[in-house]
């Protein structure tokens, strides 16, 4: 490839993902204070990513994660198994009262001039506790991973995942595997955790080894300390700001080989436009624009993330890549809960300029 990702060819998994389990308890467009019933979602940003890998793109894929031995752990790995992805679990036993217990979230999906609201229970989380030592990275690696994943929510939960994060980053490229970092930066879970200095010297210690990050003007901003942009933007799906701002990522950390992410204009909670952009060796990348008739948004980015990928470690050049991504994330709006209903043939042939035209 000509964008400087040496991505090996072979490997006994094509991705691997660490990051947090969790469950997202949706009432659907009721709010919670009102709230009589829900559905329960198995998610986190980094897991998202594997499953959409492995369930709609077909590759093979893990998750190092933390999983407690109660009743909603077992209902979490059995959907992690579900959708095709590999556990490699650190199992806590829980105390049966007080935990360690898997995270919940909590989102209704909104409606028309009614934002979806979104909170969490991450109490005494399993994945808080992991730390550096707690996986046999030397082994993971031993049979070939292609590509490794993990993002800033994980890195953000507590002082000692943000250490791991890193440690299997450094192994990751000892091992030859291509490395991303999705900043998702949440600054409520960085104020518990020493705030937004801390934040970007926490992230820093990871970003050393990662080839490509996710992120938008925010994210690059908070994350990784970078200056704002010195012009506003037209709209929210105008590139230039995010764009203006690679040259400050690249002179701070000048082995990155691309950085991407999603551009979104929300006129209400069901109507989106829709577009993506990346820079990948030196060079820019627009996704067209989309009108989106929005499901539930939740994991729209993740599911831009794992098409994005999907594309570069299937070879595709860069142009299609981000059409791929952007093609996937659209459809996985269509969708309840946090995951991938699509194929890749319907991926595909949204990316290409299909429609929503009836298939018989």
């Amino acid at each position: 490839m000509g964008d400087g990702l040496k991505i090996r060819k072979d490997g006994e998994l094509d991705f691997l993902s660490l990051g947090a389990l969790v469950h997202r308890l949706d009432p659907g467009i009721i709010p919670f204070r009102k709230a009589n019933e829900c559905q329960i979602h198995v998610s986190g940003g980094e897991f998202n990513v594997a499953a959409n890998l492995a369930d709609c793109f077909r590759m093979r894929t893990a998750i190092a994660s933390a999983m407690s031995d109660y009743p909603i752990g077992d209902l979490i790995a059995e959907r992690v198994r579900a959708m095709g992805v590999k556990p490699i679990y650190k199992h806590f036993k829980h105390d049966g009262a007080t935990g360690p217990n898997m995270a919940a979230v909590y989102s209704d999906r909104g409606h028309g001039v009614r934002p979806p609201v979104v909170f969490y229970n991450r109490s005494n989380e399993a994945a808080a506790l992991l730390k550096p030592g707690d996986f046999d990275w030397k082994a993971i690696f031993a049979q070939g991973v292609r590509w490794v994943h993990c993002g800033g929510i994980f890195a953000a939960l507590s002082p000692t995942t943000a250490p791991l994060a890193a440690e299997m980053m450094k192994a990751a490229k000892a091992a030859g595997a291509v490395t991303s970092f999705d900043l998702n930066f949440r600054e409520k879970l960085w104020k518990i955790h020493g705030g937004d200095k801390h934040a970007v010297q926490t992230i820093a210690s990871i970003v050393e080894n990662v080839d490509v990050l996710v992120g938008n003007e925010e994210d690059l901003q908070k994350g990784l300390g970078i200056p704002g942009p010195e012009v506003a933007a037209k709209s929210k799906l105008d590139p230039s700001v995010f764009f203006g701002m690679i040259d400050n990522v690249i002179k701070k950390h000048p082995h990155i080989k691309a950085v991407a992410t999603t551009l979104r204009e929300v006129h209400s909670t069901n109507r989106h436009s829709w577009s993506a952009v990346a820079w990948v060796d030196g060079k820019t990348y627009s996704a067209p624009t989309a009108e989106l008739d929005v499901l539930d948004r939740v994991g729209g980015g993740d599911g831009f993330a794992a098409g994005f990928f999907y594309g570069l470690l299937n070879g595709e050049a860069p142009e299609e890549a981000i059409k791929l991504g952007w093609a996937h994330g659209a459809l996985l709006t269509t969708f309840p809960g946090d995951t991938t209903m699509a194929t890749v043939e319907q991926v595909r042939a949204f990316a290409q300029g299909g429609s929503a035209r009836i298939q018989r």
